[in-house]
């Protein structure tokens, strides 16, 4: 899809305006650096470099070997997780940024067989355990 989107954190601090490609379809993720950052079950859509705009005092943390997360410098709301390894960059957004997200279907889950048991998902969408997700993606070093 490539609609406009723009959203905010909570305060209002940093904005970020989606311009150009990105799948309108949330993805969950359960693993256990997802559950304590998010404090339950980790939602995102993913968004090309080149279609992000982020103005405001976002902050990067290097959250492993390959991946960053960004959060507000202000009022600490999640903004992103971006996978640095690879050559596209590509955002992985928190959707309640975003007002348009709230009609958003869920796209896919993994790791979940690490699912907390209040985050439990069902529905009709794409799954895969920790060992199924992690066999395709060889850079994962595990859910500590």
């Amino acid at each position: 899809m490539s609609s406009a989107l723009s959203g905010q954190c909570l305060c209002g601090a940093v904005t970020i305006r989606v311009e150009g490609a990105h799948d309108p379809r949330p993805g969950a993720c359960h693993c256990r650096m997802c559950q304590r950052w998010s404090g339950g079950v980790f939602l995102c859509f993913e968004a090309a470099a080149e279609a992000v705009t982020v103005d405001g005092p976002a902050t990067r943390h290097a959250s492993s070997e390959f991946a960053e997360r960004a959060f507000c410098g202000t009022c600490g709301s999640h903004l992103w997780m971006r996978d640095l390894g690879e050559t596209d960059g590509a955002y992985e957004l928190m959707p309640g940024l975003f007002d348009a997200a709230r009609d958003w279907p869920l796209r896919s889950e993994i790791y979940i067989d690490r699912a907390m048991a209040s985050a439990r998902l069902t529905g009709e969408h794409a799954r895969a355990t920790q060992a199924e997700y992690e066999a395709k993606n060889p850079h994962v070093e595990g859910d500590a």
